[in-house]
């Protein structure tokens, strides 16, 4: 599963706020607005969670030759609003949650969707990020009351099959949540408090460690870890957080960790934290070729949109470095969340304040690592308040 999401009750109630805004109102079911690069244009399924009143749904999608188009029984009608949304890596099951618990859904032929059950499959009104794992074992998620919970499930319905577990998180505000692909750590970003790193053993009935893990502190006092990743070969770990220098100009930071580290005290690489290219990195995306990492900023300096901004990753041996790309690419307004398509040829941005609700980005031809604006679409009647994106594996 590739995944962006970023929703905390903060953000949900500013998406209700800023949804207006937004201003390619192309129809969902039509072409969008294609800028650069892209007359080609298509993509897997993928997924989209609208939250303004009135359309409290999930949206799915796939793009062919740039256009849009719904998947078979789309929009998904949810019962109240939505937080996150996950995918099975078996690309068999999805989990939404909403302010009425936490729902399955069964993916059918062509990536439709159809509700398992009217009852909810975990009561948790409040998870706020959401991640299957890699062996389609567990459920983990990060709930508002300061837990992490670990659902079993059973890989071929997606249903509960045991005991769930939780342990206590180190703070009550989680962000986010990213499994590193090794299927053996959990990433919890938990605001001023910082990330904290919790070890996972899929195999055992009780994957989770009866204490917490260990706590990275955010950078500098006042700040907040809002996002978190791992690159795809296990060889980095990223932490997004804000500034806590009042009034700096784009003082939010990418945090670069060298992930073998974690055997003992984890190391930061050497120039690390870098400059995020605006003020809060709500989504990081490392590529699934291990190139190139995205950062989502969904406020910048002295701007009403948001952006994107690039670094290319070099390794020599152990010793890694990032290189920040030449020029960033224009968002809608509030970004919320980034995914890569299961094709790798496209990255699908949400923004929750519109303009466009999901924008569309092709890698460019001549220069690496840069990313076109290839189309813009609305995901509903505006304002959809689109907060959280996940593409099938």
């Amino acid at each position: 599963m590739r995944i962006g999401k970023f929703a905390t009750p903060v953000f949900v109630a500013m998406s209700l706020l800023v949804g207006c805004k937004n201003f390619f109102n192309v129809p969902a079911s039509g072409g969008g607005t294609c800028t650069t690069n892209c007359t080609t244009v298509s993509s897997g399924n993928f997924y989209v969670l609208n939250s303004n009143a009135g359309q409290l749904e999930i949206a799915g999608y796939s793009i062919v030759s740039s256009n849009l188009n719904p998947l078979t029984g789309s929009p998904y009608k949810l019962p109240s609003g939505p937080y996150a949304i996950a995918v099975a890596p078996n690309n068999s099951f999805l989990y939404v949650s909403t302010q009425s618990g936490i729902f399955l859904y069964t993916i059918g032929v062509g990536g439709a969707l159809t509700l398992a059950s009217s009852t909810p499959f975990a009561a948790d009104f409040a998870a706020y990020s959401m991640q299957v794992d890699a062996t389609n074992s567990w459920l983990l998620e990060v709930s508002g009351s300061g837990y992490l919970y670990a659902y079993p499930i059973n890989p071929s319905t997606g249903a509960t099959t045991g005991t769930v577990q939780q342990i206590a998180l180190a703070g009550i505000q989680p962000r986010q949540l990213a499994i590193s692909p090794d299927n053996t750590n959990i990433f919890v970003a938990l605001g001023g408090v910082g990330t904290e790193v919790i070890p996972f053993a899929p195999a055992s009935a009780t994957p989770l460690p009866a204490i917490g893990g260990i706590p990275i502190a955010v950078k500098t006092p006042g700040s907040a870890a809002i996002s978190v990743a791992v690159d795809p070969g296990n060889k980095l770990f990223y932490i997004g957080e804000t500034s806590g220098t009042s009034g700096g100009a784009n003082s939010g930071l990418l945090r670069a960790f060298i992930y073998s580290s974690l055997t003992s005290t984890p190391t930061e690489v050497t120039a690390s934290p870098y400059p995020s290219g605006g003020m809060t990195p709500v989504s990081i995306l490392p590529t699934a070729s291990g190139a190139y990492v995205y950062v989502a900023n969904s406020t910048v300096s002295n701007s009403a949109t948001g952006n994107i901004a690039g670094f290319s990753i070099t390794a020599s041996t152990t010793v890694y470095s990032l290189s920040p790309l030449t020029s960033t690419a224009a968002t809608g307004t509030t970004p919320a969340g980034l995914a890569e398509d299961s094709t790798g040829s496209v990255v699908l941005l949400v923004n929750s304040g519109g303009g466009p609700d999901l924008g569309v980005y092709s890698f460019d031809a001549t220069t690496l690592g840069k990313l076109d604006s290839a189309l813009s679409f609305s995901t509903g009647t505006d304002p959809v308040g689109a907060l959280a994106i996940a593409s099938t594996p």
